[in-house]
């Protein structure tokens, strides 16, 4: 199938892509990546007057750790950059793990962590790390700039809190305070498929406890879920056999999946404590204790 007609503007900076979203109204849409707007709009679930791309503003294709341990990605930064960082390994171990089990290699050469977040995909693999993580997406508008935790940016399926004159332009992961531990995994029929479901885990230890704990939830309900009560059970206290375990109870208490061809609710449940307790019992408390 094809799109429908639509109009088409190659923006330049941000500020001209702003205009050009407020002057085309609620039937206008940002081209980044571009890896689930186009399918969409091929099937016509999508339908966009107006497309206003925005590859061509300079300085957005980046990511950096600033001096105070955060970490920034811009809105064009594709998923490659960050598979493939230099960066990311030494300080973000949740983020190093989850950006080579993106998609596939074609998605991950034009797609974009931002553009991923702003699809709002209760399937999207970002969706759940930045969220274990504690970020938030800068949005920039008519009014200048304003950032959004993620827990208050993505609304439900597909929606997020973004105003139809804004635009996305990076994704903040913020310091942390004490020494990173962490991964990613998720279950797929076949490599570039939908998860069955996948688990975001984000610790912060002192060296002889967890200080902070982020667990998000990917493909096992209608958006993204945070297991809070398994975060709550980990935090202020030293990792064992114990807390692990509970932890991927928890969890897989929190999520919220249906049965389908992929497999059952309870099936997948099971998946989501599993890995929990994979990622945690991975965790080298020796050497995270040494740091």
């Amino acid at each position: 199938m094809y799109p429908s007609r639509f109009r088409y503007q190659a923006a330049r900076s941000a500020e001209q892509a702003v205009r050009l979203l407020h002057e085309g109204g609620e039937d206008a849409k940002v081209l980044a990546g571009g890896q689930s707007l186009i399918p969409m709009m091929k099937l016509r679930f999508a339908s966009p007057e107006l497309l206003v791309d925005i590859n061509a503003i300079p300085g957005l294709d980046y990511h950096r750790v600033d001096p105070d341990g955060s970490i920034h990605v811009g809105a064009l930064c594709r998923h490659a950059d960050l598979e493939h960082s230099d960066l990311l390994p030494g300080h973000q171990p949740t983020m190093t793990a989850a950006a080579p089990l993106i998609a596939d290699p074609l998605v991950r050469n034009r797609g974009t962590l931002v553009g991923s977040l702003c699809h709002a995909d209760p399937q999207g693999d970002w969706a759940s790390v930045v969220l274990a993580l504690g970020g938030s997406i800068v949005a920039q508008g008519p009014a200048g700039q304003r950032t959004i935790p993620l827990r208050e940016f993505v609304l439900g399926p597909f929606e997020n809190a973004l105003a139809h004159d804004e635009i996305a332009v990076e994704a903040v992961i913020p310091a942390p305070r004490g020494a990173p531990a962490g991964g990613y995994l998720k279950l797929e029929r076949r490599v570039g498929d939908f998860a069955t479901a996948g688990v975001a885990v984000a610790l912060e230890t002192d060296g002889s406890q967890v200080i902070r704990a982020g667990i998000a939830l990917t493909g096992v309900g209608g958006s993204t879920i945070e297991a809070t009560e398994a975060e709550q059970v980990l935090t202020g206290r030293p990792l064992t056999a114990e807390t692990i375990a509970e932890a991927g109870r928890l969890a897989a208490a929190a999520a919220q999946p249906k049965s389908d061809h992929r497999g059952s609710a309870t099936y997948k449940r099971h998946i989501v404590s599993t890995f929990v307790v994979r990622i945690l019992s991975r965790i080298d408390w020796t050497q995270e204790r040494a740091a």
